[in-house]
Parts: structure tokens; C-alpha cells; sequence
């Protein structure tokens, strides 16, 4: 980050905020002087209640990594491109990387970490071990966070539908196709746990 610039993530879109002298000129005065504070937040992570103290332009990435060692959420581009950084945030992927932790207050957060019940794996996890769908690994937790998101909402999904689920995760050294086998896996593993109980 350069000295007196915030990358702003609001509901409205993403831009840098030059926070030197933004209040004299009126532009997002509010969240400007929100983000020269610092706040205590409180987020339920992989359900259990976590407070921090954040900036205005700490992001939950930072939170997760740097305040809760929850590693697993790496830090890609940092520009919300390659989706390493994904997290549930209230059960919908959101790049970890571009959202402000002050505007998250109370919410749920579900990081990679979080997906297993206990020592169970959750089905995608088991399928990308099983399946080896990882190389280097650096992009897995990303594409384990949203393809679960993917499949809470499409039980049964054709290759294509999970392309394009997929599409905005990158693996810079794969070509996907043990990928996308292990989310289809995952959909088949997740119908079987339902039909056993």
C-alpha cells in the first residue's frame, strides 16, 4: 500500500480513497475517518466468536492470517484476481484480499481451516486428497472455499457448471482437470452422506 492510500470496498464497488486531507474534500467522509481508526470487531469464525482490533483498512485477509493464524487463506495477487484469498463470509465466497474488516462486523466467516467437522473431512477436501488435486497448493484453499459454496447450491453439477463455478479461482500450474474431477467427486461424496443418514 502506498503512505495515505486505502484500497475501499463498499457495496457499491472497490477504489483507492486517498486518505490524506479526504475530509476537506468531502469525499467519503465517513468511511475515510472509519478507516484512520481503529476498531474492535467481533466475527464468528468457523463458529467460534473472535474479536480483533483493525483499521480502517485491514482486511479480512489480514485478520485471518495475521491476527487469527488461520494461514490456510493465503495472500495471492492481492488485487481479488486469482481467489486464494476466498472466505465465506455469511456462506457466500468473497475475496478476502478487497474486503474491509470494519464492514464485517458480526459476521460469519468460514476459512478453509473450518470446513472439516471435527477430524471428518468435508467432502471436497476428501476428494482433493483422494483425487490429488493439488500441486503446488497455493491456490487449493481458495478453490476448496468456493467450490463447497458451488455445491451448496448445485448438488448435481455437469463439468461445465463447475468450469464455470469455478472461473474466477486461478492454479497458475494446472490444467484443472483433477480440479474439477475432485468437485465432481465432492457432489457425489455429499449425496451419499445424505443417503446414508
Amino acid at each position: 500500500r502506498r503512505p495515505g492510500k486505502c484500497l475501499l470496498s463498499t457495496k457499491i464497488g472497490t477504489k483507492f480513497v486517498d486518505t490524506r486531507g479526504a475530509e476537506s474534500s468531502g469525499i467519503l467522509i465517513e468511511n475515510v475517518i472509519k478507516m484512520k481508526n481503529i476498531s474492535d470487531i467481533s466475527l464468528i469464525v468457523n463458529g467460534e466468536e473472535r474479536n480483533a482490533k483493525v483499521g480502517g483498512c485491514d482486511t479480512l485477509l489480514t485478520v485471518m492470517r495475521d491476527q487469527f493464524l488461520l494461514t490456510g487463506t493465503k495472500r495471492g495477487c492481492n488485487q481479488g484476481v486469482c481467489g486464494a484469498c476466498t472466505l465465506l463470509v455469511n456462506g457466500n465466497p468473497v475475496r478476502g484480499c478487497l474486503s474491509l474488516a470494519t464492514l464485517h462486523d458480526g459476521d460469519q466467516i468460514i476459512t478453509v481451516e473450518g470446513l472439516a467437522d471435527d477430524e471428518t473431512l468435508a467432502p471436497i477436501q476428501q476428494a482433493f486428497s483422494e483425487l490429488g488435486a493439488i500441486q503446488c497448493g497455493f491456490c487449493t484453499s481458495g478453490m476448496m472455499i468456493t467450490a463447497h459454496a458451488f455445491l451448496s447450491g448445485n448438488s448435481d453439477p455437469t463439468i461445465e457448471e463447475v468450469q464455470h463455478g469455478l472461473s474466477g479461482n486461478l492454479c497458475r500450474c494446472s490444467g484443472y482437470k483433477k480440479i474439477i474431477d475432485a468437485v465432481l467427486e465432492a457432489a457425489k461424496l455429499s449425496s451419499d452422506m445424505k443417503v446414508s443418514t
